[in-house]
């Protein structure tokens, strides 16, 4: 089988395959008798036996207690061992940097968040990501030694080619050639970078409304206003890393931005960005407008918008402000046909479904295409779950790999 070392057929390579079906049956149903494992993965009761003593001897999974409720003695269950593995994530943006750890099961174990204000960082990046990283190691009781593998989600994305970071120009300190090079002398763990819509994506198609979902787009508008696509069940970066920067793109309504990277903006951006409802809102005559960053303004009048959608000015914000997103995702779906668009970020999702329903009547009539809108189903830190489902992937990949262990591999 592709991706397990040996000669298929092999009994080795058979029983590493058996291993991890029953490893991955065990993260989805939870605790499982042998009875039950054997069941669900085909295999005699005494050959599931011996497969949980093989993953049992080596700390892949822990005896965690008995079935209760039927007559005569329980059935000793088995769970993934939670200790196995850790992975690390960290959500990262020009105000704050968001660390998490979780165990090999996906439970989060350890949270920090380090301001970051300001156009001058305070702190170095390098020592910006360790301190975040470390306080969140700190906080699961463990050391970065523990942390198998870790996945930073950034604004914008790095071009592979170069390894510079390119389309945010507003995330202070990031840009340096030698960067990542120094990230990587500073952090023992094997890291990797991902454009933190697409790690929203990917939390969606793992864990929210883009579940079963082969083919998506999602838009996402907090900070800034961006895209992720996945076709074909994967997620399609382009080849700079730039695929969904549809912030730079150049829409009917806006008079048209040249050299959209030196100015970080582009037509739809200044269309339906988070900065333009504060501006949209003064022109409908909406009152009582809050201060404060742009995307908890814009994320506060759509969400007083969409409680009272029959009044105005908030009917008029309302649909307004849908005309405008519409206009932007009719270019997306009418070059990429989805069937499904989600609707995430703090200011889309505070429309709910009074914004959701005026967006997709609007797309209705200017797309021949016809995806069906939904909001996300992944509210609360969308990136750094992402982020963490990445890394996750990769680390059970590597730990739960029985017959690299065999060999004498370290995973």
């Amino acid at each position: 089988m592709a991706g397990i070392a040996g000669t298929p057929g092999t009994p080795r390579v058979l029983r590493a395959m058996n291993d991890r079906a029953a490893l991955d049956l065990l993260l989805e149903h939870g605790p499982l008798s042998r009875t039950r494992t054997g069941k669900l993965t085909g295999l005699s009761k005494p050959t599931a036996s011996q497969l949980l003593a093989r993953l049992e001897a080596a700390g892949l999974v822990l005896a965690t207690g008995t079935t209760e409720g039927r007559p005569g003695p329980g059935a000793q269950l088995y769970a993934v061992n939670p200790a196995a593995a850790y992975a690390g994530a960290l959500d990262v943006n020009p105000y704050r940097i968001r660390a998490a750890v979780a165990d090999v099961t996906g439970r989060t174990v350890g949270h920090h968040e380090l301001p970051t204000p300001g156009r001058r960082p305070a702190l170095p990046v390098v020592q910006q990501v360790t301190e975040a990283l470390d306080g969140a190691v700190k906080a699961a009781g463990l050391t970065r030694a523990d942390i198998h593998r870790t996945v930073i989600g950034t604004p914008g994305a790095f071009d592979p080619n170069t390894g510079r970071l390119r389309y945010a120009s507003h995330l202070p300190g990031w840009h340096s050639p030698t960067l990542l090079d120094e990230l990587a002398a500073a952090l023992p763990m094997p890291c990797e970078y991902e454009n933190d819509v697409n790690l929203a994506a990917l939390a969606e198609q793992r864990l929210g409304a883009a579940r079963g979902h082969g083919d998506f787009v999602l838009l996402w508008n907090q900070e800034g206003l961006g895209a992720a696509l996945v076709l074909g069940g994967r997620l399609h970066r382009g080849f700079t890393g730039g695929a969904g920067e549809v912030g730079f793109l150049p829409v009917p309504g806006t008079p048209l931005v040249r050299q959209v990277t030196k100015a970080n903006s582009g037509g739809f951006q200044e269309l339906a960005g988070a900065q333009a409802i504060p501006r949209l809102a003064r022109e409908l005559g909406v009152e009582d407008i809050p201060d404060g960053p742009y995307a908890e303004v814009a994320a506060a009048l759509l969400e007083r918008a969409a409680a009272r959608p029959g009044e105005e000015p908030h009917r008029a914000l309302l649909h307004t402000y849908a005309t405008r997103l519409a206009t932007g995702l009719a270019s997306l779906v009418s070059v990429l046909d989805p069937a499904l668009v989600v609707l995430s970020g703090t200011v889309l999702t505070a429309g709910g479904e009074p914004l959701r329903d005026l967006v997709q009547a609007e797309l209705a009539e200017l797309a021949a295409s016809r995806p069906r809108l939904v909001l996300a189903g992944v509210r609360e830190h969308p990136v750094l779950r992402g982020a963490l489902e990445s890394a996750l992937a990769t680390t059970r990949d590597e730990v739960f790999d029985t017959s690299r262990r065999s060999e004498g591999h370290r995973v």
